[in-house]
């Protein structure tokens, strides 16, 4: 296991510089100076000098990447142009909002998921089964933004149960993670129920009933557990859903979160804030594949993980 971790953590390298030389070409790809689009077009031509010797933009491409690969090392993702404060010290607080309403919209969206899943897969073909698949369906359709308003419309504001805006009470918190966490739980439970019933029509599954195990102890003891391997694997990627997805969500219910610092940074070009959260996000999303791939080995002893 530990030679399966170094290895897959090494696997991850080529990966995590993948990732920084395509948010260091994000300044570099808009058309146009980077300065003047920072400073705008009517700024004067010394602020714009200023703002190119600043960010090192004067000095040859690939010296401005290593520059960029080493302060991003030592946690340095630059500073601010809009309020000339530390990138990472933006980043850091706003992360840990996004962190959270993306763990909340998980748990969520696996709870919901894997009940509907189960439920659907045991009564295949049944009224029930037929119901939450075209309720999943429904869910997977909808755009995170626009539930997010119509929830805003009935609970918020109709009933006023739940507060529309913020983030940090109970009564903020529901609506977000309703909104982000639907198509997720869709998702997960159309997958739970196809690998569901893959594992039920296993040859072991009949024996264990014709042995006479409980009916739930076969569900959740043989079936579920070999059948969570593909689920684990949509959860991981649905993570990294949940991170970037959360930009519209933050924005519909005004939540100073990560997302919603990009929107801000890219209306008001401060491209260095909008690097370092991008940087921030593409990493948590590669770590937290890696952590997935290391479960499967406690789902399944059988796989060989060399």
């Amino acid at each position: 296991m530990t030679t399966f971790i170094i290895r897959r953590l090494l696997q991850a390298i080529p990966v995590l510089i993948g990732v920084t030389i395509l948010v260091f070409s994000l300044m570099h790809l808009t058309p146009g100076n980077p300065a003047v689009i920072m400073a705008g077009e009517s700024a004067p031509q010394a602020t714009v000098q200023a703002i190119e010797e600043r960010l090192g933009l004067n000095d040859p491409l690939h010296i401005q990447y290593f520059n960029f690969l080493g302060n991003a090392l030592q946690l340095d993702l630059g500073t601010s142009i809009r309020d000339n404060i530390p990138v990472f010290d933006h980043v850091q607080s706003r992360f840990l909002i996004t962190l959270e309403l993306s763990v909340y919209s998980m748990i969520f969206a696996i709870v919901l998921g894997l009940l509907a899943g189960i439920i659907s897969a045991v009564r295949q073909y049944t009224f029930s089964d037929v119901a939450i698949m075209i309720v999943a369906l429904f869910g997977l359709s909808m755009p995170n933004f626009w539930l997010g308003l119509m929830l805003i419309q009935w609970f918020a504001i109709n009933l006023g149960w739940f507060a529309p805006t913020g983030w940090g009470d109970a009564d903020q918190i529901v609506l977000p993670v309703i909104a982000l966490g639907t198509a997720g739980a869709a998702i997960i439970a159309r997958m739970t129920r196809s690998s569901m019933l893959d594992v039920i029509s296993q040859d072991y599954i009949r024996t264990a009933r014709a042995k006479g195990v409980k009916e739930r102890v076969v569900i959740f003891r043989h079936a579920l557990k070999n059948a969570m391997i593909p689920v684990v694997t949509v959860i991981g990627l649905q993570f990294g859903y949940f991170l970037a997805g959360s930009v519209l969500t933050e924005s519909v219910f005004a939540i100073n979160g990560l997302g919603r610092l990009i929107i801000d940074s890219i209306l008001q070009r401060d491209f260095p804030v909008v690097q370092g959260a991008i940087l921030v996000i593409a990493v948590t999303f590669v770590l937290v594949n890696l952590a997935v791939d290391i479960s499967y080995r406690f789902l399944n002893k059988r796989i060989d993980l060399n």
